[in-house]
């Protein structure tokens, strides 16, 4: 009684219930709610709720990340299915404008060149070689993005939880 696991199954076995998060009565399974509380939910005194696994995984209740992470108590929910990332959440970082450190471009291609300066006679821009300077110290490149969210999932497979309704009633010790 009160034990959880994965079924195969669209349906919960004989004496068993899908983990939906749905109410039970508790005149109807005093032992399950003497188990399991209010912490699925419920009102404590009618109805009492079962765990509900509905796109969820299982963590063990405690301190998450040694003790940086959120404290979680039995039925606790967390995470996100969806998360959008900000710019402040990146590493810091910036690149610089790179130039060819030569006063006048030979090349007709860009290919294997870095952008050159530019004579007033608008002679090509690509110089090839690897000799370069920053444009201007100052002159990086800015952080982008769309601000859009992106699905936060591992893979998955998904199977049904269900818990035991009847039986054995674990010991406490």
């Amino acid at each position: 009684m009160g034990e959880v696991r994965l079924f195969a199954g669209n349906y919960a076995p004989h004496g068993w219930e899908l983990c939906n998060g749905q109410l039970l009565n508790i005149s109807t399974n005093t032992a399950l709610f003497s188990l399991l509380g209010t912490s699925f939910g419920g009102d404590g005194v009618t109805t009492f709720g079962l765990p509900d696994y509905r796109g969820r995984m299982n963590i063990h209740p405690g301190q998450v990340y040694g003790n940086q992470g959120t404290d979680y108590s039995v039925g606790q929910k967390g995470g996100f299915e969806t998360v959008t990332v900000t710019t402040s959440q990146y590493p810091a970082h910036t690149h610089q404008v790179m130039a060819h450190a030569a006063a006048e471009a030979t090349a007709d291609s860009p290919q294997n060149a870095y952008p050159g300066t530019v004579p007033a006679n608008g002679a090509n821009i690509y110089k090839n070689g690897a000799t370069n300077v920053a444009l201007n110290a100052a002159a990086v490149t800015n952080s982008n993005g769309g601000g859009q969210s992106h699905v936060n999932m591992q893979p998955t497979v998904a199977m049904s939880y269900i818990i035991a309704t009847v039986g054995t009633y674990p010991s406490w010790s």
